[in-house]
């Protein structure tokens, strides 16, 4: 009576197991992800941040992004009308293209030059559209993808279909999830200093002990 017993109550609690391992299944399953953050690039970082550094209303979310957005971090990017990383014109990079990578020439291909052109032209715009109503950064980037006389002329972001979607697209969703992704890279980087920076100095290693003079005549009378 009592094995018949346990072997139900066994079978209730591995049934109930069972139950509770679905549910959670399904659970699991019917909860939607949170998307994977973009990043910037380890080997873009370094012109990234200094390009962030051209002009207060600059960051590295906001170049970023934008750069995301125009080529998906892709130095060969074209598209026909724009070329390379940071995706400028030609008549645009004949103006505000600069060498960065200290090669002596200015190369639209090149990140090392395109990144810290565009966060010029960025600065430059950031200018242009001061006065204007409306939030500068979403005005700038207009001005970045449809040209600063467009912006000009329409005292505002143009009605051109790829223009606002281009500038929502930055603003409403690459920004934010740079912000995020930044922020977690900075509370690594920070966590990882303080970890360096408890760690205790390694020593040098010390030199063998002379022996003394006693030992020294102990072992020669020994000899």
């Amino acid at each position: 009576m009592l094995s018949r017993a346990a072997g139900m109550f066994a079978a209730f609690v591995a049934g109930l197991a069972l139950v509770v391992a679905v549910v959670l299944v399904v659970r699991q399953i019917m909860t939607p992800s949170e998307p994977k953050l973009p990043v910037v690039p380890d080997a873009r970082r370094p012109i990234v941040e200094r390009a962030a550094k051209v002009c207060s209303p600059l960051s590295v979310p906001l170049l970023a992004a934008q750069i995301h957005a125009e080529s998906n971090w892709r130095p060969d990017a074209d598209s026909g009308h724009a070329q390379g990383i940071s995706q400028f014109a030609p008549d645009t990079w004949k103006e505000w293209g600069r060498d960065g990578s200290g090669d002596g020439k200015a190369d639209v291909w090149e990140p090392r030059d395109a990144i810290p052109s565009q966060a010029r032209y960025m600065c430059h715009l950031y200018g242009v559209v001061d006065g204007l109503p409306g939030n500068r950064t979403r005005l700038a980037l207009a001005a970045y993808n449809a040209g600063p006389g467009a912006v000009l002329r329409a005292r505002g972001i143009p009605t051109i279909h790829e223009t606002r979607g281009y500038v929502d697209r930055i603003v409403n969703t690459l920004l934010p999830q740079y912000r995020k992704s930044e922020a977690r890279y900075q509370r690594s980087e920070a966590k990882r200093d303080r970890t360096r920076s408890a760690s205790p100095p390694t020593s040098a290693s010390s030199s063998p002990t002379p022996p003394s003079p006693l030992s020294a005549r102990t072992t020669r009378q020994r000899l």
